[in-house]
């Protein structure tokens, strides 16, 4: 009986999925984060690319 009350009151295991929950979250911000910057830069390069090739003739 001691040993299933010290299985339910064992909360090691807990800690390891709380960091996994946490390094999930903060991956899913990032690849957000990166692929609105890479739209957004995308974008500027067409812009400059534009503007290049109306000077150049």
């Amino acid at each position: 009986m001691t040993m299933i009350k010290k299985f339910f009151k064992d909360e090691s295991g807990a800690t390891a999925i709380e960091y996994g929950l946490l390094a999930a979250l903060i991956s899913v911000v990032g690849i957000t984060a990166m692929t609105l910057v890479g739209t957004q830069l995308q974008r500027i390069f067409e812009e400059i690319g534009a503007s290049l090739s109306t000077v150049t003739g």
